[in-house]
């Protein structure tokens, strides 16, 4: 949308897709601090693989964080050059979070799930 100069509509994407993003990270800490810890019950080579999935979206889930606010703050605030050069690292970030993300709850919930899980 901004590459087509529609200000607006991106401004509007990006405040949605940030509290899309902010709901869904108080909705998961609050699972969590009730469901306690799964473990994964996959052998083979699905271990290792999930494991550096899980490990390289851990550390990019906590990186991300005040990257998303840095860039929000900065297209916020009208400065547009500083946010454009973050925002080029916190768009792929953000998006190799979110479905590395997905991947994990499939492998952990739906493929191996433990049993009675």
């Amino acid at each position: 949308m901004i590459r087509s100069h529609r200000v607006t509509a991106h401004k509007r994407c990006m405040l949605a897709a940030f509290s899309c993003s902010v709901i869904f990270l108080v909705s998961y800490v609050t699972y969590h601090a009730h469901a306690g810890v799964v473990h994964f019950t996959g052998q083979g080579w699905i271990r290792p693989v999930y494991f550096t999935i899980l490990g390289t979206h851990t550390v990019l889930a906590v990186v991300i964080v005040p990257l998303a606010l840095i860039t929000l703050s900065r297209g916020l605030g009208g400065r547009f050059d500083p946010h454009r050069r973050i925002a080029r690292w916190t768009l792929p970030i953000w998006l190799y979070v979110s479905v590395t993300g997905v991947v994990v709850y499939v492998l952990l919930y739906h493929i191996y799930a433990p049993a009675g899980a």
